[in-house]
């Protein structure tokens, strides 16, 4: 996996701007730690940090094609092509030559022999930009279902790119400015598809190409989700689902550098370490990695999320199919270090975080990252196959908003900005703005004709997490683990899968009286059975009291500094309210969520010099 960067301006020479495009090129340097590559021409310039993991020394970027010497297209390109052996044999039939063995050439080859098309042969995670100096055009591609990030900021001349708003916001003419639609996008939690949050930055949405030229910036869909009918009965749906995981991971395992995948022990990760361990066989173990915290499983208590702590579960399902396992053990003091804190903001970007979670998330990569260099995860299995607690919950389908808010209680003001005086939070109305993106996002639903009742509701359901929900687990998933150089797969966002499923009838995905009942039955066989019955329980939360005192007295201390970067955001009486609460367990919208909130937004302030414009 790698980063990647650039700018397009059509009146100025950025051969005279190598110093601003190098800038944006080093803040790309985490998500591409083993090589670097500039290309500048009069209107381009094309930046790239590398993450080797395919073809070590013929992958380097920006790659070039050319004709007789001249410079025909230039690729920055991020992500991987699990279909790039097909696609190499495919091209060469047409009469295209290979200098290396990567997928980026033959990305790069497929551009030059379909077009604007050739994102419609690609099976895999990517977001690249091409710049075609025939035409003087950018074309910037982000894969169907966004699992790498793209983002772009138009200028009055051209425009800014990169995987990451920082690349961006390193050149000058990009403003550090949040109005109120960005602020409430940050305190929502309904991720709307192209909102970049700084005022005049956009993201590339999944499945798009975003083509600049002199005239402007055009759009188009290449992909996306469609209804289609399910003529299957349910043991081919199973026999289907299972032959796409078998083929899905078996690609996806394909790297010349050490590979593991993640493991909770539920039934997500462990379908797939099953899957790996299986196609692995007589060639080694698969190795995997967990992460617990010191006291968890011996003192665990269940909350509102979580019936049953991880770790059980992880050791049944290695012993079961052999792996090579390590249990990642943190502690409250891992989790409050400021420096460790301070790196999971700047590899966020905003203040968006969830707190401990994404913490330990980056921690448990980093770990890893001591060991293998691309891991494999269970991430949007639940969105696929329905797996959510609030799939089942009627009060929460029938809400009438987005279902994982009516699920966790959070129909009022999100928890992150439960430190913010109430007459902001009148003014910005995040109720308001939360029902217009939910009707804007049920008419973007595909239907079947004749399609009524629950099976048309579970569709609203599955369309509304599929394009919105998972963006922001695979937004998490991305810059916790490209902070720290580590390439995370997620096979079960392979888009034949996702549109498989899509369109299997909610009664069929439920035939058991269970959730994700398809996923069990395809994947049960390779699985013991503690794992394969488990409930679903999401991704751990520290239970250790200490963590949640660590966040008052930071707090505190911060209160009494006097006039920090926050100030004219906080409501104090609130804050110091919140702070007299009794210690509980982590919920998203409890005093635990409002203080994490309160520390990233001050933070996020101070380091990026964010101008908020209410």
């Amino acid at each position: 996996m790698c980063g990647i960067t650039g700018w397009v301006d059509y009146e100025r020479d950025l051969r005279q701007a190598r110093g601003t495009a190098q800038a944006m090129v080093d803040t790309m340097a985490c998500r591409g730690p083993d090589a670097e590559g500039l290309w500048l021409s009069p209107h381009a310039a094309m930046g790239h940090r590398r993450l080797a993991i395919i073809d070590i020394e013929g992958g380097r970027q920006p790659m070039i094609n050319e004709e007789d010497g001249r410079e025909r297209a230039i690729l920055s390109y991020s992500g991987e092509a699990y279909n790039f052996h097909e696609l190499r044999a495919e091209l060469r039939q047409r009469g295209h030559r290979f200098r290396t063995e990567s997928d980026t050439e033959v990305v790069l080859e497929a551009y030059m022999e379909w077009g604007e098309d050739f994102a419609t042969h690609l099976n895999g995670m990517y977001a690249l930009a091409i710049w075609d100096t025939r035409t003087e055009e950018l074309l910037l591609v982000r894969d169907r279902m966004g699992i790498k990030p793209l983002y772009y900021y138009p200028t009055p001349s051209g425009v800014l790119f990169g995987s990451e708003p920082k690349a961006i916001l390193a050149n000058p003419l990009a403003q550090r400015v949040v109005d109120a639609d960005g602020l409430r996008e940050l305190l929502a939690f309904v991720k709307t598809p192209e909102n970049g949050v700084f005022r005049g930055m956009y993201e590339v949405r999944p499945g798009q190409i975003v083509r600049i030229r002199r005239e402007g910036v055009s759009k188009r869909r290449y992909w996306r989700l469609e209804a289609r009918e399910h003529t299957d009965d349910i043991p081919t749906t199973v026999r289907n689902v299972r032959e796409l995981l078998d083929d899905i991971v078996a690609r996806q395992l394909i790297s010349d550098v050490p590979l593991c995948t993640l493991l909770s022990g539920g039934l997500d990760s462990s379908a797939v370490t099953a899957l790996a361990a299986r196609a692995l066989e007589g060639t080694g173990k698969v190795r995997s990695f967990s992460v617990d915290f010191t006291g968890y499983t011996e003192n665990f208590q269940p909350d509102e999320m979580r019936d049953t702590p991880d770790t059980p579960y992880v050791h049944d399902l290695v012993r079961h199919v052999g792996s090579d396992h390590t249990d990642i053990v943190l502690n409250s003091a891992d989790l409050m270090d400021p420096a460790v804190r301070d790196a999971v903001l700047r590899a966020r970007d905003l203040p968006i975080g969830i707190g401990d979670m994404d913490t330990s998330l980056y921690l448990l990569f980093k770990a890893i990252r001591g060991h293998s260099t691309v891991a494999l995860s269970g991430e949007s299995a639940d969105e696929v196959f329905g797996g959510y607690k609030w799939f089942h919950d009627p009060e929460a389908v029938n809400a009438g908003t987005f279902p994982w808010l009516a699920g966790v209680g959070l129909a009022g003001h999100s928890a992150r900005g439960g430190f913010m005086p109430d007459d902001l939070l009148r003014k910005l109305d995040i109720p308001a703005y939360r029902a217009d993106r939910y009707q804007q996002a049920l008419a973007e639903v595909p239907r079947l004709p004749g399609e009524t009742g629950l099976e048309r509701r579970m569709r609203e359901i599955s369309y509304l997490h599929l394009t919105r929900f998972v963006q922001i687990l695979l937004d998490r998933k991305d810059r916790m683990s490209m902070a720290v150089g580590l390439e995370v797969r997620v096979p079960f966002c392979d888009h034949r899968l996702v549109e498989y499923v899509f369109n299997a009838p909610w009664r069929m995905k439920t035939f058991d009286g269970r959730e994700k009942s398809l996923l069990r039955a395809a994947a049960g066989d390779v699985l013991p059975v503690s794992v394969r019955d488990r409930l679903k329980s999401p991704y751990p939360s520290t239970q250790d009291p200490t963590y949640e005192e660590a966040l008052r007295l930071e707090v505190t201390r911060l209160l009494g500094s006097g006039d920090f970067a926050a100030a004219s955001l906080v409501d104090t009486d609130k804050v110091r309210a919140i702070i007299d609460e009794p210690l509980g367990t982590m919920s998203l919208q409890g005093p635990r969520s409002s203080l994490e909130g309160l520390l990233q937004f001050n933070t996020w302030l101070e380091d990026y010099g964010t101008r908020i414009v209410v």
